[in-house]
């Protein structure tokens, strides 16, 4: 928060939820790394560790709720204020989100581990929708960090580079699936990891959303992006 309210008590109160907001992220941003570790190289190790701090992602969730609900309580935040406590509640609901994304990735991984299903998969195909959207959930954290508008615009835009990369993923495992049924269950298996990855985008672009509506009062959700460019100017 930018501008500085007579209490500095309140300033510190908002900066702490922000601070959290930011940390809450960094861990689900490392998590999405690390489930796609397990991914590539089939470690079982580094999928456990995903699904264990999936509780942690979860308790950060409940904590900042509650310094948001205590915050409203004692501060009856008006405009601004409170516009930014409601975006801070949607942007840590899309972070849990996220989160719970990343650890049916791990679930997923550890499933075909375990099973013995074949791991000559062209899982490494999905490092790149992978890679596109930890980069977009950094940029999301940035963004939030500064609240900058213009490069949540970018970050909206983002997201089309992810749908397309799991649309031509899906088509690639169709026509696997078509030359050889024998791939179908790995396939789908991939599939749905795929999915995974798509929503963690999505998850990041609706967090873009919210900072716009922090700094313009304008709420861009399902908004074309000529509606969004023209609320940020």
């Amino acid at each position: 928060m930018s501008d500085k309210h007579i209490s500095s008590q309140f300033d510190a109160e908002l900066n702490s939820i922000s601070t959290h907001v930011l940390e809450m992220g960094g861990l689900v941003e490392s998590q999405l790394h690390q489930a796609v570790y397990a991914l590539i190289h089939m470690s079982l190790e580094s999928a456990e560790q995903v699904i264990e701090n999936e509780t942690r992602i979860n308790q950060m969730e409940v904590q900042i709720d509650h310094e948001i609900i205590s915050t409203i309580g004692r501060r009856q935040p008006t405009a601004r204020d409170l516009r930014f406590l409601m975006a801070i509640s949607r942007t840590t609901q899309n972070l849990e989100r996220a989160g719970d994304e990343v650890a049916r990735i791990a679930r997923m991984v550890k499933s075909i581990i375990q099973n013995g299903s074949p791991r000559n998969l062209p899982s490494s195909e999905l490092r790149m929708a992978a890679d596109l959207a930890a980069a977009l959930l950094r940029k999301t954290l940035d963004s939030f960090a500064r609240l900058d508008t213009t490069m949540a615009v970018a970050i909206i835009k983002g997201d089309d580079a992810i749908d397309q990369e799991y649309n031509g993923f899906l088509r690639k495992l169709i026509t696997y699936m078509m030359e050889d049924p024998r791939t179908i269950s790995p396939s789908l298996d991939l599939l749905f990891l795929a999915k995974s990855i798509e929503r963690v985008g999505d998850h990041a672009k609706n967090i873009a959303e919210q900072i716009i509506f922090i700094v313009k009062g304008e709420d861009v959700r399902h908004a074309p992006m000529s509606e969004v460019e023209s609320v940020v100017g």
